[in-house]
């Protein structure tokens, strides 16, 4: 695939680069490939016909660098690459924006890891319930190793401000909120007003990542030796553009909130809860509860803030949609599903969790 096929990368000047900053690590030309499915940063996956690496860059156009932070990202899976975290290897990191290689932006090279981002409930169905289920259990399982490690032990205590984090980010997804507004919207100022009066008690910081689904981490499958049976494992977490240090149950809160079916099969936003064999809910909350030791009684807000700030998310996508700022499939169904998404942090909030409104 020729260089000029892949806007806002350029190949040749990437193999010229890695060959200055990583002697000896290709070893032919470089051709790749757009990854679809972001809605962010851009993503490439790049080959030397044996080897095979991952480019994350900003998007093109001018953005806030404080929103598209490749330092940032590049800083975190550098950090937990030794740990137990599933991240891929940091391979370089280019912060000059005047680099040829992804013109007018800085950008970073890792390795690609193989695996499936699961979006979709169809996608699921296929595997069967006992593998949807086993697999979403590791979700919470690898949720809880990440909030495990100690963030001064991997040279990340500097990494966010916790303190006064759950009042900010309530300030910021509200700022978003205005932002956006070109339409009434029925309910949301109420539940980010509500939000704000029962604001809970932060347990000590973590790593947060910000966005964790199950379509931000890859899922492979390891064969047994015998070749009968195995077992799908996670092989890597992605997207960490929204990371700090923080709040460990805004991870857990927005974990639940994709655990709860839509209803809209059709959805542009992932649809994976409602797969045969998904765990409830509930038996999320318990799981991460017991293996992570924290207390999760207030779980019920969290997942009420997840909810509005999806909310907020959206409300900004289809309001560049009506500007005509966006391309792609499903944009045009955006803007409905925000006041859903409104009405379930309502009730959430109110009425609790379903199986723990006595927690």
């Amino acid at each position: 695939m020729p260089p000029d096929d892949l806007p806002g990368l350029d190949l040749d000047r990437l193999r010229a680069l890695l060959d200055s900053e990583r002697p000896g690590l290709v070893h032919g030309p470089l051709t790749g490939r757009l990854i679809e499915g972001g809605r962010s940063n851009l993503t490439y996956a790049v080959t030397d016909g044996t080897t095979r690496w991952v480019v994350r860059r900003p998007p093109l156009g001018h953005v806030l660098a404080t929103a598209h932070d490749m330092r940032r990202e590049h800083r975190v899976i550098s950090a937990l690459h030794p740990t137990a975290v599933p991240v891929p290897r940091p391979v370089l990191l280019c912060e000059d924006p005047e680099n040829g290689a992804a013109p007018g932006a800085p950008f970073y090279v890792m390795e690609f890891v193989p695996g499936t981002p699961y979006r979709t409930a169809d996608q699921l169905a296929p595997l069967g319930p006992a593998r949807t289920r086993d697999i979403v259990l590791s979700l919470v399982d690898t949720l809880v190793e990440l909030h495990a490690v100690d963030p001064a032990e991997v040279g990340l205590a500097d990494f966010g401000r916790p303190e006064g984090f759950l009042d900010r980010q309530l300030r910021r997804w509200g700022k978003q909120l205005d932002a956006s507004r070109n339409r009434d919207l029925a309910g949301i100022d109420e539940l980010h007003a509500a939000l704000g009066r029962s604001l809970p008690h932060s347990p000590a910081p973590s790593i947060v990542h910000g966005d964790y689904r199950l379509d931000n981490v890859l899922i492979k499958r390891e064969e047994s030796e015998g070749g009968e049976g195995g077992a799908d494992r996670i092989t890597a977490i992605l997207d960490w553009e929204m990371s700090t240090l923080g709040d460990p149950l805004t991870d857990l809160g927005l974990l639940v909130m994709y655990s709860m079916p839509l209803g809209m099969p059709d959805s542009p936003v992932s649809t994976t809860a409602g797969a045969p064999g998904h765990p409830a809910p509930a038996e999320l909350i318990e799981r991460y509860a017991a293996r992570s030791g924290r207390d999760v009684s207030d779980v019920a807000w969290y997942t009420a803030f997840a909810w509005f700030k999806l909310a907020v998310i959206l409300e900004g996508i289809h309001y560049r949609y009506t500007l005509g700022q966006t391309v792609g499939a499903g944009f045009d169904r955006i803007g409905d599903l925000v006041p859903v998404f409104i009405e379930h942090g309502l009730t959430t909030l109110h009425s609790g969790l379903p199986g723990l409104q006595e927690g």
